[in-house]
Formats: structure tokens, C-alpha cells, sequence
């Protein structure tokens, strides 16, 4: 019998990719990544946080902005190295430049339009 013990988060250099969606709707909002620390800190709180490849250190998600997300779910691919993560994300965004998602750019020819309205200012948030 597997449990959460099982990831396979050797596979990925201790870091296991994390795709969050919205537990109602569907919609995916970001893919970002776990290490055990995070995924531990996930289970525990009940509140996703991740592994900030940028900061290197953990993150929970919404510290600076608020918008939180809430573990309602939680699935695993079946190879142990990918996470699906079933969220009500709290203040509408999941994105850090202000969109509801990450995956607001939408591809139409060789063009990256924007398909999507702000949903915060990110300078009125992070100062940038």
C-alpha cells in the first residue's frame, strides 16, 4: 500500500512539480514546486505553501499578498513525482502579476495575448 511518504521527490532533485487548480471550477491557476518541507507544511496547515526555486526557501503561498490557498484536495500522478492540488484560492489570484491565473497568456499565432483582467495591482502589493 503506497502513502504520502511514497513521493518520489528524488526523481526531481528534491522538488516535485505542483499544479494547482481550482477545486469548483477546474481552472488551473499555477504549476510551481514542493519540496518535503512544503508538502509536510501543506498536510499539516491545510494551507499550500511551496518551494521558491527563485528565494530558495519555503513559501507559503499569499504571505505578502493574501491570497492563501486552501488545501481542499490533494492527488498524485501515478509515478509519485507529480502533485495535483485541488485549491480554494482566497482573494481571487493566484498569479503574482495580479491575474486570477498564471496561465493568462493566451497563444494566437506567434502572439502572447493577454486573456484575462487584473485582479490586483502587483505594485500596490509587492512595491514593484
Amino acid at each position: 500500500m503506497l502513502t504520502v511518504k511514497d513521493l518520489d521527490f528524488k526523481k526531481g532533485n528534491g522538488l516535485l512539480p505542483a499544479i494547482a487548480q481550482d477545486y469548483k471550477t477546474g481552472e488551473v491557476l499555477m504549476l510551481a514546486y514542493m519540496n518535503e518541507e512544503a508538502w509536510e507544511a501543506t498536510l499539516k496547515t491545510g494551507k499550500v505553501h511551496y518551494w521558491s526555486r527563485s528565494r530558495n526557501k519555503l513559501w507559503l503561498k499569499g504571505e505578502t499578498s493574501g491570497h492563501v490557498q486552501i488545501l481542499k484536495e490533494a492527488r498524485v500522478d501515478c509515478d509519485q513525482d507529480t502533485l495535483l492540488l485541488k485549491v480554494e484560492q482566497l482573494g481571487g489570484a493566484a498569479c503574482h502579476k495580479g491575474y486570477r491565473s498564471c496561465f493568462h497568456y493566451k497563444v494566437e499565432g506567434e502572439e502572447l495575448k493577454i486573456d484575462g483582467e487584473l485582479v490586483f495591482d502587483p505594485k500596490e502589493i509587492y512595491g514593484k
